[in-house]
């Protein structure tokens, strides 16, 4: 079935398909139509379905064809397959439910802010709020858009986030819930065919990770590294990435005032440097204060005419009078606002800058036993990369209410569809021929584990970023952990040495002892079982936590 030609008759005969609204419009009709609420501040203030609070993996699908289905990893448990006539049953089902809506909303966007591979992107929606959060997330079409090497290999993306498939139709076609139900929604993406749906979710997130995880499958076909990081640039031009898993403070370590941000999640590394996908931020709120995050605070809860304004604060508390309980998670602790980098105050425009030289990896460690920071190798670089460990936190994903340790591949595997060994040596190569430097920042927990000692002070990780990222730990001594393989530095200006050994920080020594070594078995434990047939070079699983 040639569903874009489907997808393009569709758009031509509907009697209203609003094309490519101004935005102002966009955030009218999303008020009119009653999609969202306007906060005291001017916000838009949405919320979700239970199961909508946060990404539904066992609902992500990739259809599986005979032309792309060596290029993927499948034995990875989050790249579920799906039949391709279960697609063509969701693509009718999505198609004959938009033709019968009074009214529908088309975007074309792109990713990438480099013109030379930007992907574009086609949105058709029944909810304005989708195309606002589109209009957010996804950038302009730029004007010389024909260069691009990705011009010809658009994207068609259909979000219904509010309908929900027929159980009974897809019995035995979608996954089962233990009670026997069959699921009603389901995220899934045709790479071959170049289509996305998401069906039935009304999370944000969803239409954003989608695509991401598309760009991730198509970039390194054409020999560009996608990466799941924030970036920024220093007063003279050096670039930073940030990798973390949401949650672990990628959006709120590179909103740093003294350092412009090119974007908090989705970059490439291309021979041209660093790029942003992305138009804007979709930040989490729980819990969040002005004084520790004045960059978001500010582009989420300045006051503005709701006109002007077009934040979209998804499942947060409002009260009646409008104002927003941030430390309520009732609804969920997952809250989130999605709002354009132009409502930060320093970013970089175009959001593209030089070949990083400093890379963090972020990690939120519930065990309370990985130093707050540590220097790597290219070796243990290559490792920690692999093995992308960190705690899961709550409301991330449904389903998830106290983090859980866990190890995902280059700190985002459910969005990296394919061979691991494709990302790893492709970030290696990068890696050494710009001669980037590389640390492990724990964002997590400090005097012992999660539920016992305290979560690490944002002000104390910003201090040790600032001082990574500005050269001062470049020169110092470290002592090596021989434990986890990382270099753990003895001193680090204007924080207190004590707490660069986590075993400091413990008030039982051999507790630490002993969850520290558990630690380090579980990394031999995932890497053995995970890449132990893989040919991983001996210099780098050598550097394996525990080996």
């Amino acid at each position: 079935m040639d569903w874009q030609s489907k997808v393009a008759e569709l758009v031509h005969q509907h009697p209203n398909v609003q094309h490519n609204l101004p935005r102002r419009e966009m955030i009218a009709q999303s008020v009119a139509r009653k999609e969202a609420l306007v906060a005291a501040n001017g916000a838009l203030a949405m919320w979700t379905p239970p199961e909508s609070t946060g990404r539904s993996p066992k609902d992500t699908y990739i259809v599986r064809r005979a032309k792309s289905e060596e290029t993927i990893d499948w034995d990875s448990p989050n790249n579920i397959p799906m039949a391709p006539d279960t697609f063509d049953m969701v693509m009718a089902d999505a198609l004959s439910l938009l033709a019968g809506r009074e009214t529908l909303y088309a975007t074309d966007r792109v990713l990438v802010a480099d013109t030379s591979y930007a992907m574009p992107v086609k949105t058709l929606t029944d909810w304005a709020l989708s195309a606002l959060f589109t209009d957010s997330m996804f950038r302009p079409v730029p004007p010389d858009i024909e260069r691009s090497i990705l011009a010809e290999q658009g994207f068609t993306l259909i979000a219904i986030p509010y309908h929900k498939l027929d159980r009974e139709k897809y019995e035995g076609r979608l996954r089962k819930f233990p009670d026997g139900r069959t699921s009603n929604m389901a995220v899934t993406m045709d790479f071959d065919r170049r289509l996305g749906v998401v069906f039935g979710s009304a999370y944000g997130g969803s239409v954003k990770k989608l695509m991401f995880t598309v760009m991730n499958y198509v970039l390194p076909g054409v020999g560009i590294l996608p990466l799941h990081c924030s970036a920024n640039e220093g007063p003279g031009g050096d670039t930073a990435l940030l990798l973390g898993l949401s949650g672990t403070g990628k959006t709120t370590l590179s909103a740093d005032p003294r350092r412009a941000l090119l974007g908090d999640d989705e970059h490439g590394w291309s021979d041209n440097g660093i790029a942003n996908f992305e138009n804007g931020c979709y930040a989490k709120l729980i819990n969040l204060r002005q004084e520790k995050e004045p960059e978001i605070w500010n582009a989420v809860l300045h006051e503005a005419h709701y006109l002007e304004h077009g934040a979209i604060v998804e499942n947060a508390m409002m009260y009646p009078d409008g104002r927003f309980d941030l430390d309520d998670d009732r609804l969920t602790p997952n809250s989130r606002a999605s709002y354009p980098l132009r409502f930060l105050s320093n970013i970089k425009e175009p959001p593209t800058g030089s070949h990083p030289k400093t890379i963090l990896f972020l990690t939120a460690d519930a065990n309370g036993v990985i130093p707050p920071i540590a220097k790597l190798t290219p070796e243990q670089a290559m490792l920690w990369f692999l093995m992308g460990y960190t705690s899961k936190l709550a409301g991330t994903e449904t389903g998830i209410t106290d983090p859980v340790s866990t190890f995902s591949r280059f700190f985002g595997e459910p969005f990296m569809p394919r061979s691991p060994d494709v990302y790893a040596s492709m970030l290696g190569q990068r890696m050494r021929g710009h001669g980037t430097e590389v640390y492990l920042v724990n964002t997590g927990w400090s005097g012992g584990p999660f539920g016992v000692g305290a979560r690490m002070d944002i002000d104390i990780t910003r201090t040790l970023v600032h001082a990574a990222l500005s050269g001062q730990l470049r020169d110092l001594e470290y002592d090596e952990d021989q434990l986890f393989h990382i270099l753990v530095p003895r001193t680090c200006p204007g924080v207190d040495p004590r707490i660069l050994y986590p075993r400091n920080t413990w008030e039982d020594k051999e507790a630490c002892d002993r969850r520290a070594r558990k630690l380090a078995g579980d990394f031999c434990s995932h890497f053995d079982r995970t890449y132990g047939n893989k040919g991983i070079d001996h210099t780098v699983s050598s550097q394996c936590p525990g080996k």
